[in-house]
């Protein structure tokens, strides 16, 4: 009995090339599929590196008052990049020069990519809230950015928020109580649109460059 009389065919040389050239085709096919998607994990935008605060406790729920006079929340800055800068604008020399630097770098950073520079909201928080008045931060801080955020707020809301940020404050005293000084630490947060720390830059040292260099390594 032959193959027709079982119902079947017998499988013919040409039907066996056939059979063999749609499989290559097929394996061909997935090889392609493959390679386009390891180039395009290779190419595609790298992961955000970890920063030297990953994992800290530092940060969390505040409520204090702008240059404006209005109240502002943590979760208002949600969504964005917060740099965070504690100091107080009564102070003669360190402040300033910090500020100074955390502006023209956030600059560079604008001029860089300016889509991923409005992503960064840089904030100045004072230590000093007996002086440090809405009035009177409104022109400190216009001094170093335009989009440059000062938070005031009570004795308490100020001790609240420093303790949450780790932040070391102390009234000098001078001998004159109106021109008394601040000691404090003095570093440059960054933190991540969820409100995590994600590294930061201390006083000493620092410069516009590396402020850039730091948004350059982390905003995305």
């Amino acid at each position: 009995m032959n193959s027709t009389q079982n119902g079947g065919r017998r499988r013919t040389a040409p039907d066996a090339r056939r059979a063999g050239s749609a499989r290559l085709w097929l394996v061909l096919g997935v090889a392609v599929a493959i390679a386009a998607v390891l180039g395009w994990m290779r190419f595609a935008t790298p992961p955000v590196p970890q920063g030297n605060l990953a994992g800290a406790a530092l940060g969390g729920p505040f409520t204090l008052t702008d240059q404006d006079g209005r109240t502002v929340r943590e979760r208002d800055f949600a969504g964005r990049w917060r740099l965070v800068y504690f100091g107080y604008a009564f102070c003669p020399d360190i402040c300033p020069t910090d500020l100074a630097f955390i502006g023209r770098g956030l600059k560079a950073f604008e001029a860089q990519d300016a889509r991923l520079g409005a992503k960064v909201a840089p904030i100045f928080i004072t230590i000093d809230p007996a002086r440090d008045t809405p009035a009177a931060i409104k022109p400190f801080v216009a001094a170093f950015h335009p989009r440059l955020v000062g938070l005031t707020g009570t004795p308490a809301q100020i001790d609240a928020v420093a303790k949450a940020f780790g932040v070391y404050a102390k009234k000098v005293d001078t001998g004159d109580p109106e021109n008394y000084l601040m000691d404090h630490s003095a570093m440059v947060y960054l933190f991540d649109p969820d409100g995590k720390p994600v590294a930061f830059l201390p006083h000493q040292g620092l410069t516009a460059e590396a402020v850039t260099s730091l948004l350059a390594t982390h905003v995305r």
